[in-house]
């Protein structure tokens, strides 16, 4: 092989990866907007019925013997809401942590044969130029 023809090969192949992370880039953003909009109405949601549950709890406890009742019942209710508001929001960061954690082992696994073949080129390109340079 010429050294052209090699110094073409990386080229190909430094373009090569250069796709692969713009590819990964672009998953990242893919994988960030697909949980976004998986989780984000649930926990909004869940966040505004939190929000009035607590308004109410807080009016419900200044009037604690009128509405004692009440009071039990809106406690176990903000309760169960605020557990599922904070487990939205555990689960929702492990699943982008899960995405980008895939998406990055996937960009490794494609990159990894392409650093081997440039590593190849290039020691091929290095024994083509001590050749040269004996003449």
């Amino acid at each position: 092989m010429s050294e052209s023809e090699l110094r073409s090969q990386i080229s190909a192949k430094e373009d090569d990866i250069t796709k692969i992370e713009e590819e990964a880039a672009k998953k990242d953003a893919s994988a960030e907007k697909e949980v976004n909009d998986e989780y984000d109405s649930k926990i909004d949601d869940v966040k505004s019925n939190l929000d009035s549950e607590q308004s109410k709890l807080e009016e419900a406890t200044e009037k604690a013997a009128e509405w004692a009742a009440k009071k039990n019942e809106l406690s176990t209710t903000v309760k169960a809401l605020s557990k599922e508001y904070k487990m939205l929001n555990k689960e929702k960061g492990n699943a982008l942590k899960t995405k980008l954690k895939q998406i990055e082992t996937d960009k490794k696994t494609r990159i990894k044969p392409l650093m081997s073949e440039i590593k190849a080129l290039k020691k091929q390109l290095a024994a083509l130029e001590k050749a040269a340079r004996q003449e």
